[in-house]
């Protein structure tokens, strides 16, 4: 491919990235408000929610790995169409819970199975050593795009023009659409970038990838932590709706938009070990105060003031900031990588270990709040944080 070529696909993957962040930012991040509002959930159906809906994360492994000859890039438009497919069902189809739970799962697989095809794609239109400023480059932009959805969600809650309690989801809708333009632009850089030979059918088990799978599983324990408990302390305790969750994920997302491109060099230039020793110290400190602030107002001695909500919004943007070190989990399996055809399904199986780890780690902490109180949740999370202490710091002195 020559460089003006390469130029426009990295242009093309750039908007479909933009879109992907908006997209999300109109349906994943608010999925817990749709939960709330619209089927009243408490703590316990919460975290029993998380099954259908982290599932399709464990099956990724093996559906990329029995559809691996159709190529990576087929593969995400496949993974397109079904996000599309399950949000327009969401969003017009007025489900009851158990019909709910099969779109969410539909929507949820989509989402699924893009998530190691997103950081191998994104990759392959980069040089060799400079993996973590190309990643921190079409994260930043996908981040910038959940501000937009953030900014969207926000004012449309605000005026009473989304509503999840509506015949018709028009958040969900939109965020539909969005996935539909995807589909559209992704066929346009199929045509710029030819797929290379398709994979065999395989899974990858290697013994050099064990501190990756390790990792992988951990993340799954800690994005529920992130995704589903840290806000559920928001929603369930300090009674924030819908648009001002979007008003925190925007926060979140102004800080992310400076912070990704300075991540990505920091893994260029210190190596991805050291970037995930920094990650793990960053995670103890933020379910520290997670748990200290839920166990204050669980328990009635800590009042909801004004210092106290700043400290919380502050603790949940650190946590969505610090979840885009991540990407050094996949530059790392890149620099370690026997061959690049084994990147892919590494990721996916990787995302199976995270996701059999999320789906335990949800039934779980739905329990343990339920049952012991919030704060059990974050000290379940800082046992999570030792563990992955260990693993990086072994990673550093190898």
């Amino acid at each position: 491919m020559d460089t003006k070529q390469m130029k426009k696909a990295i242009m093309v993957y750039t908007i479909i990235v933009a879109l992907a962040g908006l997209g999300l930012g109109l349906s994943d991040n608010l999925f817990s408000n749709y939960f709330r509002d619209a089927f009243e959930v408490d703590a316990f159906w919460r975290g029993f929610i998380e099954f259908p809906r982290e599932l399709p994360g464990f099956l990724t492994v093996f559906i990329l790995s029995a559809l691996a000859f159709f190529g990576d890039k087929r593969l995400t438009l496949i993974s397109f169409a079904l996000s599309f497919t399950g949000l327009m069902l969401l969003a017009l189809g007025n489900p009851s819970f158990p019909m709910m739970l099969v779109f969410l799962f539909i929507t949820s697989l989509g989402i699924h199975m893009f998530m190691p095809l997103h950081d191998t794609l994104g990759m392959s239109l980069a040089t060799k050593g400079d993996y973590g400023r190309i990643l921190g480059r079409f994260n930043s932009v996908r981040t910038a795009f959940s501000l937009l959805a953030g900014l969207i969600a926000f004012v449309g809650f605000r005026i009473g023009f989304f509503s999840f309690t509506t015949p018709v989801i028009r958040v969900f809708l939109l965020s539909g659409i969005c996935f539909a333009l995807m589909f559209g632009l992704f066929i346009y850089l199929m045509r710029l970038t030819p797929d290379p030979r398709p994979r065999g059918a395989h899974f990858v088990l290697r013994k050099k990838y064990i501190n990756f799978y390790i990792l992988a599983a951990l993340f799954g324990g800690r994005k529920q932590i992130m995704f589903v408990f840290g806000p559920w302390v928001l929603i369930e305790l300090f009674h924030f709706g819908a648009d001002y969750m979007a008003l925190f994920i925007m926060i979140a997302s102004i800080v992310s938009i400076f912070a990704l491109p300075i991540i990505g060099r920091g893994i260029d230039k210190f190596g991805a070990p050291r970037v995930m020793v920094i990650e793990v110290v960053l995670f103890f400190v933020i379910y520290l105060g997670y748990g200290l602030i839920s166990a204050g107002t669980h328990d009635g001695w800590l009042t909801r003031t004004g210092l106290i909500v700043g400290i919380l919004i502050f603790i949940h943007t650190l946590d969505r900031v610090v979840m885009n070190f991540g990407m050094a989990r996949s530059v790392y399996l890149r620099s370690i990588a026997v061959t690049p055809d084994d990147v892919t399904p590494t990721l996916a199986t990787g995302m199976a270990l995270d996701h059999i780890f999320s789906i335990a780690s949800a039934l779980l902490c739905g329990w343990l709040w339920w049952e012991f109180g919030p704060q059990y949740v974050f000290i379940f999370s800082g046992v999570l944080a030792v563990i992955q202490f260990i693993v990086a710091i072994r990673i550093k002195k190898a």
